[in-house]
């Protein structure tokens, strides 16, 4: 009898991209892939009921509060989701031995380094949604051992909403564009993501703790913005900005490039290089 794995945020960029990998590879599992609609996150019954009835192998978090700008002002809901319930996931998780996947952010970092950010490296973020997930994570080094904490940037894919899909809608009625260059990180395809998660479970890893992974490469938005424009072959003026030309409610931090020689070293795996990721998204397009 297969065993169950279930995968909250099943609808979002990184759930459907999960459900795509597995869909081609993967038959040893039983996937649950919930939306909202299957599950209300923080409602710990629901919670607990989905854990007794399918006693999970694995549960795999992809769902969380990620509007930036509007955790400033939401802040309530912002740590309801993404420490809160995320800490009654970890709960449910120990009681039934289930191994949990969370995803986090770069975010949990003030970016003021300017050097790539290892996994113990200090972390202060800058803003509610940053602080609320570091909490998060915090919650379930708490709680349980079986985990496997996956810090992320950037993640954009030919699923739901992104920054990409945002710079080529733009496209459509503009022919100019201003793009921050003092924020510098490195894009990450969701695909590659996923397929790392896959990896995970596949080999039935069991080096648990708190993991870094983006793509290969440093890019600020306004240089993943050219990129955009170059493979998709869209005659666009980018103009370089400084941050100080948008005024945002949530403060960004302006150097979070990930140090990757944990992941790559622990899981055995190589991270291809973002320029490369983002031409193959946009040929898939």
């Amino acid at each position: 009898m297969k065993r169950n794995i279930i995968v909250i945020g099943g609808n979002g960029q990184l759930g459907q991209c999960l459900s795509e990998v597995v869909s081609d590879k993967e038959q040893s599992f039983n996937y649950l892939f919930l939306s909202k609609k299957d599950l209300d996150f923080v409602n710990a019954a629901d919670v607990a009921q989905l854990f007794e009835q399918h006693k999970p192998l694995y549960c795999i978090n992809c769902a969380a509060y990620t509007a930036v700008d509007q955790a400033e002002e939401d802040s309530d809901f912002a740590f309801e989701i993404n420490e809160f319930a995320v800490k009654r996931l970890a709960e449910n998780c120990l009681r039934y031995k289930t191994i949990l996947i969370h995803i986090s952010t770069d975010y949990v970092f003030d970016g003021n380094l300017g050097i790539p950010l290892t996994e113990v490296m200090h972390t202060s973020p800058v803003n509610v949604y940053g602080l609320s997930k570091l909490k998060g994570e915090q919650q379930i080094q708490a709680e349980m051992t079986q985990y496997f904490i996956i810090r992320t940037s950037w993640m954009y894919s030919e699923k739901g909403n992104s920054f990409l899909k945002t710079m080529l809608k733009l496209a459509q009625s503009k022919n100019e564009l201003n793009v921050i260059y003092d924020q510098v990180g490195t894009p990450t395809y969701a695909m590659d993501l996923a397929h790392i998660i896959l990896h995970i479970v596949q080999n039935n890893l069991v080096n648990f703790g708190l993991y870094n992974y983006s793509n290969e490469g440093v890019a600020s938005w306004y240089d993943f913005a050219k990129a955009i424009f170059e493979f998709a072959e869209t005659d666009m003026k980018i103009i370089p900005v400084s941050s100080s030309a948008f005024l945002t409610r949530a403060k960004r931090p302006h150097y979070t490039v990930l140090d990757k020689t944990k992941i790559k070293e622990a899981f055995g795996v190589e991270i291809p290089y973002w320029r490369d990721s983002l031409n193959f998204c946009i040929q898939n397009l």
